[in-house]
């Protein structure tokens, strides 16, 4: 028969530890996964803009107004927004909750790494063909860009999405317990 295991004693926090590591893991895991499909859905929905070939090797923008390079950054943006969230979800309910500021500043850390995967994923997907059309067509040919990000500051919005996230649901659950205490409190004080 197998005794229950005292989670006070030092094989339970060592069994606690243990619990926290692989749940912190599989947050970051998960986190830097959801970077590689973004990156991924980065280079499958963000326009490219036009080129045309000028001499070998060298093209230029057809339009210098074209919405391309905007809409680039924006589908970018958009999809690290969306990461960051589900991450900061899901490393919330692995990570942060009760064991707050470990849990907190890995996934932020992961938050940056899912969002420097996506952005080179994203650049380097197609970059062979691209590479190889730029150094193949001759002049006048026409053919699209290959993916950049012009806006390097919105790298930081899938820490951030995952920061306010996680954030919101450990505040949401400190002022339920607050709240919780304070009516106990008041309970015990009827008595």
């Amino acid at each position: 028969m197998t005794q229950p295991m005292d989670l006070a004693g030092p094989a339970g926090q060592s069994a606690r530890r243990g619990m926290l590591l692989r749940r912190t893991v599989a947050a970051v895991l998960v986190t830097l996964l959801l970077g590689v499909a973004a990156g991924f859905l980065w280079a499958a929905v963000a326009p490219r803009p036009y080129l045309v070939m000028t001499g070998p090797g060298a093209a230029q923008v057809t339009s210098a107004e074209s919405s391309a390079f905007i809409g680039g950054d924006g589908w970018y943006c958009l999809i690290c927004l969306a990461g960051g969230i589900i991450s900061g979800l899901v490393g919330y309910l692995l990570a942060v909750r009760g064991h707050h500021p470990a849990g907190m500043a890995l996934v932020l850390l992961a938050g940056l790494g899912a969002s420097l995967i996506a952005l080179w994923i994203g650049q380097h997907s197609g970059q062979a063909s691209y590479q190889h059309l730029l150094s193949t067509l001759p002049a006048g040919r026409h053919l699209n860009a290959s993916l950049s990000l012009g806006a390097h500051s919105a790298i930081a919005l899938w820490p951030l999405a995952a920061g306010i996230m996680a954030g919101a649901l450990e505040l949401n659950d400190t002022l339920r317990d607050r709240k919780r205490d304070a009516q106990d409190g008041r309970a015990l004080a009827l008595d």
